[in-house]
Formats: structure tokens, C-alpha cells, sequence
């Protein structure tokens, strides 16, 4: 088997029920949603700097940082991951820009 998303989020979940001072991921989760997303927020942040300096090593770690945090968030948002991949597969049955014209701001 693969190593994909679900099998990241389902380590995540299995995970989230640990003891937090067992696991760093049960101590984000039990930290809430605001934690999480400022963890996700300096990881996109990381990855950033590492494209823009053209740094591929760091990019790749960083982006690997942000899956991670991103799933994280998600769990503690309680909002699952199969929901997030439904809209991008609702998204992908129209051009991106007929699909980004058809978003209110």
C-alpha cells in the first residue's frame, strides 16, 4: 500500500487519542483549533521561504511540515479529511478559473 493523505490522517487520528505528554500530535489537538492553526500558519510560512529561495530540500520538508499541520487542523477543527477532498473533486469538474469566478467574496 501506498503511502498517501488518508493513511497520514488516519496515523494522525490513532495518534490524537494518545496521551499528549505521549505525542506531540494529542498535544496539538488538545491544544484547539487556534494552536493548530498558528502552527499550520508558520509551516506555510517556512515553505514559502524555502520556494522562494529555491531551496528543494527545504521545500520538501517544509511542504511534508504543512501536510502534516494542515491534517492536524483539520482533526481539531473535527472537519474530515474525506470532506476536503469531496470539494476538490467538485472543483476539478470545471476550469479553475470558471470555478474561482464563481466564488463570492
Amino acid at each position: 500500500m501506498a503511502f498517501s493523505l488518508e493513511t497520514l490522517d488516519g496515523r494522525i487520528a490513532e495518534r490524537a487519542s494518545a496521551s499528549p505528554d505521549e505525542s506531540y500530535t494529542a498535544k496539538l489537538v488538545r491544544d484547539g483549533v487556534d494552536r493548530c492553526a498558528r502552527k499550520f500558519g508558520e509551516e506555510a510560512v517556512e515553505a514559502i521561504v524555502a520556494a522562494v529561495s529555491r531551496d528543494h530540500a527545504g521545500l520538501t520538508a517544509e511542504a511534508a511540515d504543512v501536510l502534516y499541520h494542515l491534517l492536524v487542523l483539520l482533526k481539531a477543527a473535527d472537519l474530515p479529511l474525506a470532506a476536503v477532498l469531496a470539494e476538490l473533486e467538485r472543483r476539478t469538474n470545471q476550469s479553475g478559473l470558471a470555478e474561482k469566478a464563481s466564488r463570492t467574496s
